[in-house]
């Protein structure tokens, strides 16, 4: 389990509504030259439908890129 987040950490959530192997890479690789880590994805379903109809990218900005 990862240890509890740190007050000082500063978070972004990016929000996806069309889910596609295009738009997950694209909203990755902006983040990455950002300074942003990735932490997490989840992702939003109807009932009887394995498609996501949404994802959310969590990501954390990298203590080096905040002048820590």
């Amino acid at each position: 389990m990862s240890p509890l987040p740190r007050e000082s950490d500063a978070y972004r959530v990016v929000e996806l509504a069309d889910v596609t192997d295009r738009t997950l890479e694209e909203a990755l690789n902006r983040a990455a030259a950002e300074g942003l880590r990735f932490e997490s994805l989840h992702f939003v379903t109807q009932p009887g439908n394995r498609r996501p109809t949404m994802g959310f990218l969590f990501f954390r900005l990298e203590e080096t890129r905040r002048g820590a």
